[in-house]
């Protein structure tokens, strides 16, 4: 058979755009557990009645745990083929832990006796990243099965986009101009309706996810269409020493993530719109400004990457999205944070919109363009030495990532620690004093920018450009036709 026929015939799997839609639910779906447990910081702080150091360097040991858990998830994923495919059962099993644990956290932990109450907050997180990462691995390994198309792989981004610029700006303007009236706070009857709603559409977005990927949860669709990998996890030094684009799309994502993390902290929220722009309720209000203008950045990046492949599109969003970050600062070290205002807007309004709309659009086009790059670099593996393992792949990449973004709590808790909130984070309405000033400054716009500056760094060792991929993918297909046919000869 000739590499043009391969190519032709067989060497892309496809998917319809309805399936590609709805198996990214399932991104959103975790996402929604992660947006509801962001606030556990003020409920374990301003009800349980944990220190702000305490609960911020356990949050970090938690994400940490989430990382070092991961790779025997994904020793399962790769393990496993029963009836219901290697990726259904995952997401129904993760959801209900992470949703329920949640639910454990928030209703049962300011009960407990002082003494118990760090124990019992400690051993629910664990139980809630086992969860997550059950429901969360399946989003990157699935990927390979999906499709292996390079024109249909970002097309994931448009819908992870979209959905995660309708899930956090529709929630943050939920919580901060709904809720925090309704409740007067962060109290329990908030944190009880915010639970209510984001947990039931979490379920929703997971039984849509499992109807787009339904299809493809089948054995012909696992790399070279082989059964269970025989993988050992011994083996997983042997692939991230051995794997190159593995070691560097991983160290520059997880910078990438620890950036977006930082901004979207509700910590940084508060610090940021509650305090430096005095208006909480300004974090809803422009975040609904600017979802219009992220929404074009990601069709923009996408349009590109279908053409010039995801390496090229990634690197110049992180640019873009450091400049801009850099820019922020450079315009709050120059006006007054209270000539931005929605209701008298001037020039430092519209300069404030612009730089923010494409410093949140495009810092974010990475981590999301990141998991359809993780089904390239399995793709190279099983090119590389016959391997299918998504599973892998995912969790080890997931475990760089968790291992540095779970930095965040602790970073922002150790920041505001040092201008003197030690046992409470700063709260909505505070007096904007410069240490205040500075360190918002610090949180919100550098530490992002600076997280971009390694992610660039890193991606320059990055070799699975559009060109590379194209040859991986023919010689996937040739290796298939070849085993085909000696599958027939055999028989």
């Amino acid at each position: 058979m000739s590499s043009a026929k391969v190519k032709n015939s067989n060497q892309y799997n496809t998917a319809k755009l309805w399936q590609i839609g709805l198996f990214t639910l399932n991104n959103t779906s975790t996402n929604l557990h992660m947006f509801v447990l962001g606030f556990v910081t003020y409920y374990a702080t301003g009800i349980a009645g944990l220190a702000v150091m305490l609960v911020s360097s356990l949050l970090m040991a938690a994400r940490l745990f989430d990382g070092i858990i991961d790779p025997a998830i994904g020793f399962i994923i790769d393990k496993t083929e029963g009836k219901f495919g290697k990726f259904t059962p995952l997401i129904v099993i993760g959801n209900i832990i992470s949703a329920g644990t949640i639910l454990i956290i928030y209703n049962v932990t300011h009960h407990l006796p002082e003494g118990t109450q760090f124990l019992f907050f400690t051993a629910m997180l664990i139980v809630n990243k086992i969860g997550y990462s059950l429901q969360t691995s399946v989003t990157k390994a699935a990927q390979t099965v999906l499709t292996n198309d390079p024109k249909q792989r970002p097309l994931y981004a448009i819908f992870d986009g979209i959905y995660n610029a309708a899930l956090f700006t529709g929630g943050q303007i939920f919580v901060s101009a709904f809720l925090m009236a309704k409740h007067g706070g962060f109290n329990l009857g908030l944190f009880t309706e915010l639970n209510s709603y984001g947990l039931l559409l979490s379920a929703g977005f997971a039984v849509l996810a499992i109807v787009g990927i339904w299809s493809k949860d089948k054995k012909e669709y696992y790399g070279l269409a082989e059964e269970g990998t025989q993988t050992s996890l011994r083996e997983y030094w042997g692939v991230i020493k051995g794997n190159r684009p593995l070691q560097m799309l991983s160290l520059s994502a997880s910078f990438d993530k620890l950036a977006t993390s930082i901004g979207r902290y509700s910590v940084v929220g508060v610090m940021m719109f509650g305090i430096l722009l005095g208006d909480y309720a300004l974090s809803g209000k422009i975040g609904l400004i600017t979802l219009v203008p992220t929404l074009l950045i990601t069709f923009l990046v996408v349009g590109i990457a279908r053409k010039t492949g995801l390496k090229k599109s990634y690197i110049s969003s992180a640019w873009i999205g450091m400049l801009s970050y850099l820019g922020l600062i450079a315009l709050f070290l120059l006006i007054e944070p209270a000539a931005v205002s929605l209701s008298n807007i001037g020039i430092a309004t519209i300069v404030f919109l612009v730089l923010y709309s494409l410093a949140i659009g495009f810092s974010s086009i990475p981590t999301t363009l990141v998991v359809p790059m993780i089904a390239d670099v399995s793709d190279y593996e099983t090119h590389k030495s016959g391997r299918y393992v998504p599973g892998m792949m995912g969790t080890i990449f997931s475990f760089i990532d968790q291992l540095v973004s779970s930095l965040a709590p602790t970073i922002v808790g150790a920041m505001v620690g040092i201008i003197g909130y030690k046992e409470k984070f700063p709260e909505v309405g505070e007096a904007l004093t410069t240490p205040l000033f500075v360190i918002t400054l610090l949180v919100a716009f550098g530490l992002p920018a600076l997280c971009l500056v390694v992610s660039i760094t890193a991606m320059k060792f990055y070799k699975l450009d559009n060109k590379e991929m194209e040859k991986i993918q023919s010689g996937i297909a040739e290796m298939k036709a070849k085993g085909k046919k000696d599958n027939k000869v055999a028989i």
